[in-house]
């Protein structure tokens, strides 16, 4: 059984990161940009790019909803909420600036997906229980 370490979250978290970022992020060179500045005419390299990032989309959304389910995925985000308003109400962050917040968006989203990545890795070393499709072998 694979087991969750400070390294792997880590890499989850940069994997993470690097696929909300590449797809969108304010600095205007992301993919959404890209394919914004050609639409509807779409090249061939647009479109193998946005299937490999779909596929990563789905992925990512899929594990970290099996991981964290419904109420998971709702305290992530009310969390992440809290903390930004923790942030902004002790002056470390300036929510006035639009780039902070989008910024802020991709970093939050990019955590959760990492956090769901890993979450079944953190609940077995918790609990010690494995999920049904680990115990089936699949």
């Amino acid at each position: 059984m694979e087991r969750l370490t400070f390294t792997g979250f880590l890499l989850r978290l940069a994997s993470s990161l690097l696929l909300v970022g590449l797809t969108w992020n304010p600095t205007g060179t992301s993919y959404l940009h890209w394919l914004a500045s050609t639409f509807p005419h779409i090249e061939p390299t647009e479109a193998v790019v946005g299937l490999i990032l779909i596929g990563g989309w789905t992925f990512s959304i899929h594990a970290t909803w099996r991981s964290l389910g419904q109420f998971g995925v709702l305290l992530g985000i009310a969390f992440f909420g809290a903390l930004v308003w923790l942030l902004a109400s002790y002056d470390w962050i300036d929510l006035s600036h639009g780039g902070v917040i989008e910024w802020l968006m991709v970093v939050l989203l990019g955590s959760l997906l990492a956090v769901g990545l890993s979450w079944s890795l953190v609940q077995r070393r918790i609990t010690g229980q494995v999920d049904v499709e680990e115990a089936g072998g699949r």
